[in-house]
């Protein structure tokens, strides 16, 4: 039924093509963030290990990740079956997911999602990195942690799903993974060497800046890519995301100016990114004014959180744990609190909301969607990385 040409929709998978380029842009824009965020000599090695993520996972994706991560045939909770290995069967026909697009367009905007998010959590060992092991590891982490996750929350039979989780665009198998593998990284790596004793520093703000302006307008497609365009819902994505982000922005700016007593450009960046991290899981579950509180809460908590971070002499140059890791975990968080039954419902959707619809369950359903996430990620990351350092070829540093 869902292969029909009749329940295709051309404007609904024109607009998940263009989304799909606009998320692909995010992965040359994270490595450019990241570039003007570490030392010169480090800059260029992390724009390429980034493309190089995205490439390594499109082979894993085309040869088995959609099938382990999206599969609609698994009679498992825990990750699907092989049916799609080489892309078999995956064409016109119509995933459940995006019952609207062909199959292949849904599965291409997903291995979007999928390469990026190896390149976020790569941030937390910037400086310390050799290129062999960490495409091993790409490779790897996509399978044993990412697959999984998504899996979980995205497919039909996912426990997550079937638990009822509200996660629009990736606030467990993107932010939440992403920032925890990157705090498992520095578990396992260490500090790099002189931290504490040398300045470590933005060499390049204008990469930082550029790179920023990749990821904004990227993340346009990543959270409204998936959503309705006849209901609004993919209005509403774009719209909270612009919020949350320039909100966070303003409030990071803020933080630091009082701290600091001046304005910052990296701080504007960190703040909108850590806004747009908050209000993906959240994207088109919510209202628009929903969007300005979880922009407020991402600013003030992912702040703080880089700040104990650097207390703790935690060495994330990047701040992936600090933005992606706690973002995520409180944009999940505040899903449970602002979802609105009736934006979810603009299309048909049922869903009885979050705590101001009266169902205050769904924050502990969310609760145990970042629990599960952030524990997969960092146990299995942990495991996978000391596995490959024991191995003198596929040693890290």
């Amino acid at each position: 039924m869902a292969g029909r040409s009749s329940d295709l929709d051309m404007g609904a998978t024109v607009w998940m093509i263009a989304s799909t380029a606009l998320v692909f842009l995010m992965v040359p824009g994270l490595g450019y963030f990241y570039s003007g965020m570490v030392r010169s000599k480090n800059a260029v090695s992390l724009v390429f290990l980034c493309m190089m993520a995205l490439a390594v996972v499109t082979v894993q994706w085309v040869g088995f990740g959609y099938s382990l991560a999206l599969s609609e045939t698994s009679g498992s909770g825990f990750i699907g079956n092989m049916q799609h290995w080489g892309f078999l069967d995956v064409g016109y026909a119509a995933h459940p997911n995006a019952a609207t697009v062909p199959g292949i367009v849904f599965a291409v905007y997903q291995c979007m999602f999928a390469g990026l998010t190896p390149g976020l959590a790569l941030g937390g060992a910037a400086e310390r990195i050799r290129v062999l092991p960490v495409l091993v590891y790409t490779f790897v982490w996509t399978t044993v942690v990412y697959d999984p996750i998504a899996y979980w929350v995205w497919a039909p039979g996912g426990w997550l799903a079937r638990l009822g989780v509200l996660d629009f665009a990736g606030g467990c198998a993107v932010e939440t993974a992403s920032g925890f593998a990157a705090l498992a990284f520095y578990a396992v790596l260490g500090k790099r060497r002189g931290f504490g004793s040398e300045k470590f520093g933005p060499h390049n703000h204008l990469n930082i800046l550029l790179g920023f302006a990749f990821l904004f307008f990227g993340w346009f497609g990543f959270n409204a890519g998936g959503a309705s365009l006849t209901s609004g819902r993919a209005g509403i994505a774009f719209m909270t995301t612009n919020v949350a982000g320039a909100v966070a922005g303003i409030v990071w700016v803020a933080l630091g100016f009082w701290q600091q007593r001046r304005f910052s450009s990296f701080h504007f960046c960190s703040g909108a990114v850590a806004g747009m991290v908050c209000v993906t899981p959240a994207a088109s579950y919510v209202s628009t004014w929903a969007a300005v509180p979880m922009g407020c809460a991402a600013g003030v908590c992912c702040f703080y959180a880089v700040e104990a971070s650097l207390r703790l002499g935690i060495d994330d140059c990047i701040d992936v744990f600090a933005v992606h890791g706690v973002g995520g975990v409180l944009g999940l968080l505040l899903t449970g609190v602002f979802a609105d039954a009736r934006v979810i419902g603009l299309d048909g959707t049922h869903a009885a909301g979050g705590a101001i619809n009266g169902h205050a369950r769904q924050l502990a359903i969310q609760l145990a969607a970042a629990a599960a996430a952030a524990a997969w990620s960092f146990g299995v990351s942990y495991a996978v990385l000391r596995a490959m350092d024991a191995v003198p070829v596929f040693r890290f540093r």
